[in-house]
């Protein structure tokens, strides 16, 4: 199991907690450090059956100030990811060929 994870997120913080009590093994990546390739934000996207407008962040300033009224497809929305990676919204985890995002955390319980 994998947690794209924001540890001063306490949505984050709660479902990497409630991973942890059941006792699963969880790799932890901060994805704020270490950004995700294009390839696995395509990866986990088609794992959680979503588009990448979908898992953007619009409360986000960053997404207010320079992309609200944005028209981009879903390549250009990654590549914008990439670059912003606080848009991203989190936590999601992985657990072979499905994820979900963590709000409200409880959506874990369904992969573990």
């Amino acid at each position: 199991m994998k947690i794209y994870h924001n540890p001063r997120c306490s949505k984050s913080r709660e479902t990497l907690k409630l991973i942890k009590d059941a006792g699963a093994e969880v790799e932890i990546i901060e994805y704020l450090k270490n950004i995700p390739t294009a390839e696995e934000i395509k990866m986990i996207l088609m794992k959680l059956h979503l588009s990448p407008k979908d898992i953007i962040r619009k409360g986000e300033a960053v997404y207010k100030e320079k992309f609200k009224n944005s028209a981009f497809n879903n390549d250009e929305w990654i590549k914008v990811m990439i670059e912003y990676p606080k848009l991203i919204e989190r936590p999601i985890v992985i657990k072979g060929n499905k994820a979900i995002l963590g709000r409200p955390p409880e959506n874990v319980l369904d992969l573990i």
